[in-house]
This record gives C-alpha cells, sequence and structure tokens, in this order.
C-alpha cells in the first residue's frame, strides 16, 4: 500500500481523535458554569445547526473531487475556479438557512420550548449570531473540501484541531468573564467559527495557489450540483437510517429501553474513527487516479482496513461487557452488552462498505450509491418493525448489522470490482469477530477478557501476514524500520 496514504490515513486519525479528547475535557466546566439547562439548550442549538448542514448540498464532496481530478490534470485554474463556484454557491445557502434559523427558532422558543422567561430572553438575544454561525459552517465546508482534495491532511487537520480549541476555549472565557448567558457563550463560539473559517480559508487559498478572487461560473456550478446532488440524497438517507433504529425503539417499547440501547451504541460507533481516517484519505485519490489504479487502491484499502481494524474491534468485543459493568453498573450492563457486540459487527461492516462507496461515488457513479441508500431504507424501516416486534433490542441491533451486510454486498457488486479475493478475505476476519463474539459471553471481568483479546489479536495478526501479502511486506517495512531506529548504527 502507498506509503502516502499510510501516512495521510495516520494523520486523519490523530486529526479525529484530539478534538475528541479536547471536547469531552471541556464538558464538565460548561455544565458547571453554565447550569444544565443552558448548557442543554446550547447542546439543542448546536445540533440544530448541524442538521442545517444539509445546505451543503453535497458541495463540499463535489468541490473536493473536481478539484482532486483538475490537480491530477495539473489544472491550477480549473481548481480556482470550482473553489469560487462552490464558495459563492455554499454563501447563498447559508444566508438563506440563517434567516430561516431566525425566524424558526424565534418562533420555536416562542410556542413549543418549556424553559424561563429569563432563558427565553437570552435566546432571542443570541438569534443574530445563531443566523451568522449558518454561511460561516457553510463555506467552511468548501474550505475543508479544497484542502482534502488537495491531499494536504497536515494543514487540513491542524486548522481543525485549532478551530476545536477555539470553539471550546473562547466560549468558557466569554462565559468566566463576560457573564454566563447564552448570548455571551454563543457570540463567543461564533466568533470562533469566524477565526476558524478565516484560518481555513487562508490555507486554502495557499494550497491551492490561488491569488484572485473569481465570480461564481455557471457551467462549473452545474458540474458541482450534479455530482453534489446525489452526494446529498446519500447523506440524507443514511443520517435517517442511522437515527431510525432509536425513534422506532422509543415508539415501541419506550425511553428506558432507548437508553440501554444508545449507551452501547454511542460508545462502540467511536471505533467508527479508524475506518473514518482512511476513508477521508481515499476519497481524493480514488477522484484522481484512472480506474484499474482505483481498484489496485481499493484492494490494497480493504485488505489493509482489516488488518487494522478486525485486532480493534475484537478487543472491544471482548471487553466490552466488563467494562460496561465497570462505567454504567450492573443493571445497564446487563442489557446493554449483547447489543453492543452485535452493534460492533454492523461498525466493522459499515468500515468496510464505506471503502466500496466511495469507489463508487469517485470513479462509476454517485448517483448509484444514491439510489442503493433510498432503495435500502424502508427495507431496513420493515427488517426494525418485525426485530423490535418479536426481539427488542436484539432485534433491533441485528436489523442494523444486517443492513450493514446489505450494503456491502450490495456496493461491492455495484463497483464492478473482482471481488473475489475481497470477499473471502472478509469471511476469514467475520469469523475471528463471530468467533469472539461467542467467546465474550463467557468472560464476565476484565481481567480474562483482556487475555483472550489478547490471543485473539495475536492469531487474527498472524492470519492477516500470513495470507495477505501487502500487509507481510508492510509489517516487514515496519519491523525493518524499528529495527533501524533502535541500532542506527546498521544504517550507516
Amino acid at each position: 500500500m502507498d506509503k502516502g496514504i499510510l501516512r495521510n490515513v495516520a494523520i486523519n486519525f490523530f486529526g479525529l481523535v484530539l478534538p475528541t479528547f479536547v471536547s469531552l475535557a471541556t464538558v464538565p466546566s460548561y455544565i458547571r458554569l453554565l447550569g444544565v439547562e443552558r448548557y442543554g439548550v446550547i447542546s439543542l442549538v448546536w445540533t440544530l445547526i448541524g442538521y442545517f448542514g444539509i445546505l451543503d448540498l453535497g458541495m463540499s464532496m463535489a468541490a473536493q473531487n473536481h478539484i482532486s481530478k483538475a490537480r491530477a490534470c495539473g489544472d491550477r485554474h480549473e481548481s480556482a475556479r470550482v473553489f469560487w463556484s462552490a464558495t459563492w454557491l455554499n454563501l447563498t445557502t447559508g444566508v438563506i438557512g440563517g434567516l430561516i434559523i431566525y425566524f424558526g427558532a424565534f418562533l420555536y422558543t416562542a410556542y413549543f420550548t418549556k424553559v424561563s422567561l429569563e432563558l427565553q430572553h437570552e435566546v432571542y438575544m443570541a438569534l443574530p449570531w445563531l443566523a451568522v454561525a449558518i454561511p460561516i459552517a457553510n463555506v467552511s465546508w468548501v474550505f475543508a473540501g479544497a484542502i482534502n482534495g488537495a491531499e494536504r491532511f497536515g494543514i487540513y487537520n491542524a486548522n481543525q484541531t485549532l478551530g476545536t480549541f477555539l470553539f471550546q476555549l473562547l466560549p468558557l472565557g466569554a462565559a468566566l468573564w463576560l457573564g454566563a448567558t447564552l448570548q455571551n457563550v454563543l457570540a463567543a463560539a461564533v466568533v470562533a467559527r469566524i477565526l476558524a473559517a478565516l484560518l481555513l480559508g487562508r490555507s486554502a487559498l495557499k494550497v491551492l495557489e490561488i491569488r484572485s478572487v473569481l465570480p461564481p461560473q455557471p457551467g462549473v456550478a452545474k458540474g458541482l450540483f450534479n455530482f453534489g446532488g446525489w452526494m446529498l440524497i446519500a447523506s440524507v438517507t443514511t443520517m435517517v437510517a442511522d437515527s431510525l433504529d432509536r425513534v422506532m425503539l422509543g415508539s415501541r417499547l419506550g425511553a428506558r429501553f432507548v437508553t440501554y440501547y444508545t449507551v452501547p451504541q454511542n460508545l462502540v460507533t467511536r471505533l467508527n474513527i479508524v475506518p473514518t481516517a482512511l476513508v477521508r484519505t481515499l476519497f481524493p485519490r480514488l477522484s484522481a487516479v484512472g480506474r484499474a489504479d482505483a481498484d489496485t487502491i481499493t484492494r490494497q484499502s480493504l485488505e489493509f482496513l482489516n488488518g487494522v481494524f478486525t485486532p480493534v474491534a475484537l478487543v472491544a468485543m471482548l471487553v466490552l461487557e466488563p467494562f460496561l459493568h465497570l462505567w454504567v453498573g450492573h443493571e445497564i450492563a446487563t442489557v446493554a452488552a449483547p447489543v453492543g457486540h452485535i452493534m460492533i459487527v454492523a461498525v466493522w461492516l459499515v468500515g468496510q462498505a464505506n471503502v466500496t462507496r466511495i469507489l463508487i461515488q469517485s470513479q462509476v457513479n454517485p448517483a448509484t450509491a444514491a439510489r442503493v441508500g433510498l432503495v435500502e431504507l424502508p427495507l431496513f424501516a420493515a427488517a426494525l418493525w418485525f426485530g423490535i416486534a418479536h426481539f427488542g433490542l436484539t432485534g433491533a441491533a441485528v436489523a442494523v448489522a444486517a443492513r450493514a451486510l446489505f450494503d456491502y454486498a450490495v456496493l461491492l457488486h455495484c463497483a464492478a470490482i473482482r471481488s473475489r479475493q475481497i470477499v473471502l478475505d472478509m469471511l476469514a476476519h467475520l469469523a475471528f469477530l463471530l468467533a469472539s463474539l461467542w467467546l465474550a459471553r463467557f468472560l464476565p471481568s476484565l481481567v480474562p477478557a483482556i487475555a483472550a483479546g489478547a490471543l485473539m489479536v495475536g492469531a487474527n495478526l498472524a492470519w492477516s501476514i500470513t495470507m495477505t501479502p501487502a500487509l507481510r511486506t508492510l509489517a516487514r517495512s515496519l519491523l525493518r524500520s524499528l529495527l533501524l531506529r533502535l541500532n542506527p548504527r546498521k544504517s550507516a
């Protein structure tokens, strides 16, 4: 596998991990300063702004795809045209979204929320800042897409980490020095977003070597819409499907069962960092190369993901239940652990399906991947209804895993790639996962679970290195580099 791809995967992995730790570390301070009610309102506000990401209309991914192709051809002018066309389009939709959220949030706060009059007044005072946040977020996504399209992931992740620090610390400073009101905190958060957007935009202009402002180009905009529209449909269907299990559980079984389900789900989905780092790295590369090279990169990437992600999933499978007992207590852990075990299999399958999905989006047709999601959604809803009605929480988790397997199989077929070796490799690693799922039932305490995890990981790594030449070569290269570092005289 290309060393450049491996380096970028590592950069993206740490770029995803660091902001997560920063965000988790500041939550207690926010709750202590603002109180539970104000912090809850702020959480809802940023969730609402996240939903307005639909106004991106797939432009950031479309820009990334087009810029990757333009740079592969050495066409700097085309990169600039794509960048500015996407920026103006997202700025326009962001302004429209800002107006919608301003008036919509006013009506929602006035008539549909149960908050004190004092807090209601604070929300009204903060609404202008919320309106500004939407276009800022929209153009920031284009800047990020442009940098990733140029495969400058170090620059992107440095900006993302700095932006996260600003976004988490400036509002805390405002709460301490200006007063713990929604207006002060949200205004400081928006100022942090503006500063982060300016830094990101400056980096994008520098990376793409753009020195002048261009008006939107109708022809370029049409191409972006053609690509981005299908990316948007794929994102929306995924967003709906990802929340459908919790919605149906709540309506059929009640809020208590949603807690039993979401505790392991939220914990297990954090494993997504590994495949997400790979997918973020691959998309611009697959967009830029020819089909034969794209197929080779995809096969190698799936082998790499199996070799690296399966050991992580095996450890998670075996230590999940003991960890849950320590973390949330016996009552929740006893019910939640079987759900979490099935979810690990689902997350593992989703990671592989996503690699195949971006091959289709970058090389075949983004409409194909979007149509798979549209067809899958009603089938998934029916499977959830049946599973919850007859098997409760376990039925919901099995439906999620079945959806992931369906995604993997259909997308692999639609990718029109030689799949026999890919499927055999997947089934071998899936066998390790299922074996650990069976073994986890007999390991209720942490120490034997860790020991069993070490044995399973060792066996899986030995299998990967023995059966996969690319991973064997990578392992030798890493071992050689380690030995040279330990004994630098041999390299002289």
